[in-house]
């Protein structure tokens, strides 16, 4: 089976892998369709990424369709096209107890604590698989993306009456902006990059943008007539970025942090305590979440086609993914695309 490995910072390597078809109990035997290239891949072929080894294979954004099942199939059928749920739980710890399996005690993000999905085949729990015969292979692709947005606004609990400032218009921010905008708060989107925010402008709706300048502060007060967000999100993973968001926020307000690094967060504690501040991860999604984005796009309240600015054969990511790195690549969303003759 094809395989592409990162071995090192820097250096992927194609290389075939034997592969065991046979299934457990519970378990399907996938065809990989279309694989979406994340933030998390950039930093690891970086060597930035945080809960990494090497080598790995990488890819948790997944579109996948079904070649073979093995007992309690949660209605699937051979043939059905799925997004993947790329968080192996554990099912018996504290948090899974509780329905938190997203952040699961034990958790194995494929293509982060285990191999993932740039490979031509895999074998996945049943339930880990989010079926629709209608969207579109990218479509499948970006649904995990925008659950990581999706769940960081959940966490939030926005209102009409938020004022939210999403720092990071990547990917990840997209997601958040997405969902921030299905909740009717006023949004202000913040990026060094003016392309991105252009994209913004341009293809989400977003009606109040800004750059991150040195009068970022004040002209973000003017922007919302003399107040500070009540909700800061930040999708960086970025430290600096990350430490300033306890200032933008306004008294009594919520930081989400749904980016991260390896590091610390440091803060002034007396300001932290005087804005009585909110401050809280998000980490993946939950199952619900992929549902609900599924359905969304399947009835066109949500469209992700205008993300995706970059496409790249299976076989080329050796020799090409470093190019989605280079200053003014214009990289908003790249997919690795598979070739179709693949046959288990």
């Amino acid at each position: 089976m094809k395989t592409i490995v990162l071995r090192e910072p820097g250096h992927f390597e194609l290389t075939e892998i034997p592969f065991d078809t046979s299934l457990k109990e519970g378990q399907a035997l996938v065809r990989v369709i279309c694989i979406g290239v994340c933030g998390t891949d950039l930093h690891a072929f970086r060597g930035r990424q945080p809960f990494f080894t090497y080598p790995r294979v990488l890819g948790h954004e997944l579109a996948v369709e079904i070649i073979e099942l093995k007992g309690d199939a949660y209605g699937l059928k051979v043939g059905d096209c799925c997004a993947v749920e790329p968080y192996m739980d554990c099912g018996e710890c504290q948090a899974c107890r509780r329905g938190m399996t997203n952040c699961c005690e034990k958790l194995q993000v494929l293509g982060v604590h285990a191999d993932g999905g740039m490979v031509e085949y895999l074998k996945l729990p049943t339930g880990k698989l989010h079926p629709s015969n209608r969207l579109k292979k990218e479509q499948l692709a970006l649904v995990e993306t925008l659950a990581i947005g999706g769940h960081a606004v959940e966490r939030a609990d926005l209102g009409q009456d938020d004022y939210v400032l999403v720092v990071g218009a990547g990917p990840i921010g997209l997601s958040v902006i997405e969902f921030v905008k299905r909740s009717g708060a006023t949004l202000v989107v913040a990026d060094i990059n003016a392309s991105r925010l252009q994209f913004c402008e341009d293809k989400m709706g977003v009606e109040h943008t800004l750059s991150m300048t040195d009068t970022f502060t004040e002209d973000l007060r003017k922007l919302l007539d003399g107040n500070l967000p009540t909700v800061v999100f930040d999708a960086t993973g970025h430290p600096e970025s990350m430490m300033k968001g306890f200032d933008y926020c306004a008294h009594g307000g919520k930081l989400v942090f749904v980016g991260l690094f390896q590091g610390d967060v440091s803060f002034h504690d007396p300001t932290f305590h005087r804005k009585e501040l909110m401050v809280m991860a998000s980490r993946n999604a939950t199952p619900q979440t992929f549902r609900t984005i599924i359905n969304a796009i399947e009835n066109g309240r949500m469209d992700t086609t205008s993300w995706i600015t970059h496409r790249i054969d299976f076989d080329k990511v050796p020799e090409t993914f470093a190019s989605l790195l280079e200053p003014g690549s214009g990289v908003i969303k790249a997919v690795i695309e598979m070739p179709l003759s693949n046959k288990a």
